[in-house]
């Protein structure tokens, strides 16, 4: 069988019988296509030709790809073409396909990751900067202080709807990566600020956040904020504050994690509120931790010598 058509098997089952989402199945879909693709050029259009040799010659065309850019393509960026390929190959074996095994395939080496978030008086800073007195304002704060309270991906986010909200309670469930269901809090503040908001509300749509008057047309229903609509609301207002950091709406999620652990969460609680699969994700945070553990080592090691 082609390389061609098996892919695009795959791909559809991941959408039936693994329930992936689009998102996924549009990544697989990128990552694979490119490797078809040159696999046309080289000589590998059938499973069985796919080798340990050809892989290598793949890899090396990753390493030193192009984006639109004239970047050359991340460490994680060719990763993830790797991972898609490996998924790939473990479904041929699944269907007994004769081709090269998945784990004789290992991932290059990625820098350690790094995460920026922001400091207690930044976004302290960065909530007061939104002028309250207008609903636009308005919005922007219930955004921030949305975004900082919960952990929110800016998709969970700008999918919201108000009767998914429970105000009274402070809480709310989200349906995150894989079709998770998680719960979120909300901070007091953040209650105010959205009931504060819906107040100056004249509009009959559900969702949570709108454009304002003045952002759209007014014979038109109230429009939906987008995921780019989020990111240039944070933006925008962390510029006011003065803020240098590029700050995104990922970053107040980060920025959310930190601050938990910073305070004494333990890390599966904070794995759990933002959502995360498998806990080497949340990890990435213990930098953190691991700043303040030197803080105790040098304000208290050696006190007796």
């Amino acid at each position: 069988m082609q390389l061609n058509r098996l892919t695009t098997d795959f791909l559809e089952y991941l959408e039936v019988e693994k329930n992936k989402s689009q998102l996924t199945i549009q990544n697989y879909d990128h990552y694979l296509r490119r490797f078809v693709e040159w696999g046309k050029k080289n000589g590998v259009t059938k499973p069985e030709q796919i080798t340990l040799d050809k892989i290598r010659k793949y890899r090396l065309f990753l390493h030193r790809l192009k984006n639109k850019k004239g970047d050359y393509l991340k460490q994680n960026t060719q990763n993830y073409h790797v991972i898609a390929l490996r998924a790939f190959l473990k479904y041929l074996a699944k269907r007994d396909i004769k081709t090269l095994t998945a784990e004789k395939i290992e991932l290059g080496k990625s820098p350690k990751r790094q995460v920026e978030f922001l400091d207690a008086e930044e976004i302290g800073r960065l909530l007061e900067t939104p002028d309250t007195k207008t609903e636009k304002g308005l919005r922007d704060r219930a955004i921030l202080e949305l975004l900082f309270s919960t952990g929110l991906r800016v998709g969970e986010l700008v999918k919201l709807t108000r009767d998914q909200l429970n105000l009274e309670r402070g809480e709310f469930a989200v349906r995150g990566k894989g079709d998770k269901v998680r719960v979120v809090f909300l901070s007091a503040s953040t209650i105010y600020w959205l009931k504060e908001y819906f107040k100056k509300r004249r509009d009959k749509s559900r969702a949570v956040f709108v454009a304002a008057r003045g952002e759209k047309d007014i014979t038109k229903k109230a429009k939906n904020l987008t995921p780019r609509s989020i990111q240039r609301i944070v933006r925008e207002n962390a510029l006011k504050a003065g803020i240098v950091k590029k700050v995104t709406p990922h970053t107040l999620r980060h920025s959310f994690a930190t601050d938990l652990l910073i305070s004494g969460a333990d890390i599966r609680s904070v794995q759990a509120l933002l959502g995360h699969a498998n806990i080497t994700t949340t990890q990435v945070y213990t930098h953190v931790t691991d700043k303040q553990l030197r803080e105790v080592h040098q304000a208290f090691h050696g006190k007796r010598r």
